[in-house]
C-alpha cells in the first residue's frame, strides 16, 4: 500500500431529504478520478483506503454514506427517518458528490456492503463509470443475507443462538435483521440490541486469521448508528430492483473493466456470490486469495489492480 497521505479538501453536500453528506479528497488534483465506496451500511471510510492508489496518479474520492460518520442526520438517533435512506437514494447522492466535484467519470473501488452499492450504481450509471474494483464481494442478495445472520449459525452454533435469542419468541424464524430493526426502533431494547448485533458481527468474522474485535464498536453511538443501519437495509434486501438481483444484471457492465478480490476463507461472504458475478460479467477478473474478509494479500491485490488502471 502507498503511504498515509491527507485529504486536501473536503466538505458538506446537500443531498435532499435534510441529509448533507461528508466528503473529503486526496492524492493529485489532475488525477484520474478515483471513488471509495465503504461497507457496513454505516462503517464508514478509512483513510487507509487513501493508500490503495497512487497518490500522484490519482484524486482519491471518499465520502460518508447517508446518515453515518460526519454525514447528518445521525441514523442511529431514533427521530432520524430512515425511509429516505435507501440504495436508490444513496446512488443518487455518489451521482450529485460526482457532479459537484466535476468528475466526468470515475473508477469505483468498494468493499463488502460497499461493493454492492457499487455494483448497483455502475448498473445505473455505466456511462460515469471507468473502472470497477472490489474486495470481499457481496451483491445484498437475499440468500446472502440469510447466510450472514442464520447460516454461518453452524459454524458458531453457541454465538448464533445467543445472536438468535435476542429476538422475541416469535419473531426467531423469520428475518432476524428485521426482527433487530425493530428492537432497534424501541427505545427500551435498542441499546442490548445494537450490542447483540456487533457481537454477532464480530463473530462471523473470527476465523480471519488476521482477526482483530471492531474496536468501533465499543463506542455506543457508532455501534447504534451501524446497527441501526444495517438491519435497515438487510430487513428490506438492501432496497435492491425486483427486476433481477445485482448478479442477474451483471450483463449490464460490459465493456467495464472489472476486478475481482475476494478470500476463499471468507465466511461472512462466501466465495459463490463472486464467482457468479464473474461468470456473468465479460471482461471481468477474479482473484481469489487465502484468506477471509480481508487480509494482507488481498490489499496488495488491491494497489496491483490500480496501479493496472492509472
Amino acid at each position: 500500500m502507498y503511504s498515509p497521505i491527507e485529504a486536501y479538501d473536503q466538505g458538506m453536500l446537500d443531498v435532499g431529504d435534510g441529509n448533507q453528506i461528508y466528503w473529503e479528497v486526496s492524492g493529485d488534483p489532475a488525477g484520474k478520478p478515483a471513488v471509495t465506496v465503504h461497507g457496513g451500511p454505516g462503517a464508514v471510510f478509512s483513510a487507509n483506503w487513501r493508500r490503495f492508489h497512487d497518490p500522484e496518479a490519482y484524486r482519491i474520492v471518499q465520502f460518508h454514506q447517508r446518515g453515518c460518520g460526519r454525514s447528518t442526520p445521525d441514523a442511529g438517533l431514533p427521530e432520524t427517518d430512515l425511509s429516505v435512506n435507501t440504495t436508490e437514494h444513496l446512488i443518487a447522492d455518489m451521482e450529485l458528490l460526482r457532479e459537484h466535484l466535476g468528475i466526468e467519470r470515475w473508477q469505483l473501488v468498494g468493499g463488502s456492503w460497499g461493493s454492492t452499492l457499487s455494483l448497483a450504481y455502475a448498473q445505473r450509471h455505466p456511462e460515469r463509470v471507468s473502472e470497477v474494483i472490489l474486495l470481499a464481494v457481496t451483491a445484498g442478495r437475499r440468500k446472502e443475507i440469510e447466510w450472514i445472520t442464520r447460516d454461518v449459525g453452524r459454524v458458531f452454533p453457541r454465538e448464533w443462538e445467543r445472536f438468535r435469542d435476542g429476538v422475541p419468541e416469535q419473531d426467531r424464524d423469520g428475518s432476524l435483521a428485521a426482527a433487530y430493526a425493530r428492537l432497534l426502533d424501541d427505545p427500551s431494547t435498542c441499546e442490548q440490541a445494537a450490542r447483540d448485533w456487533c457481537e454477532w458481527e464480530d463473530t462471523h468474522v473470527s476465523l480471519d486469521p488476521q482477526y482483530q474485535p471492531n474496536p468501533q464498536f465499543k463506542d455506543p453511538v457508532f455501534r447504534m448508528t451501524f446497527a441501526r443501519l444495517v438491519t435497515h437495509y438487510w430487513g428490506n434486501d438492501c432496497f435492491l430492483p425486483e427486476e433481477g438481483d445485482l448478479v442477474e444484471r451483471a450483463h449490464l457492465l460490459e465493456g467495464i473493466p472489472g476486478v475481482l478480490i475476494h478470500g476463499r476463507l471468507d465466511v461472512s461472504g462466501p466465495l459463490e456470490t463472486a464467482w457468479e458475478l464473474h461468470r456473468r460479467w465479460p471482461g471481468s477478473e477474479l482473484v481469489v486469495i487465502d484468506e477471509g474478509h480481508g487480509g494482507p494479500d488481498m490489499l496488495s491485490e488491491m494497489v496491483a489492480a490500480t496501479d493496472r488502471f492509472r
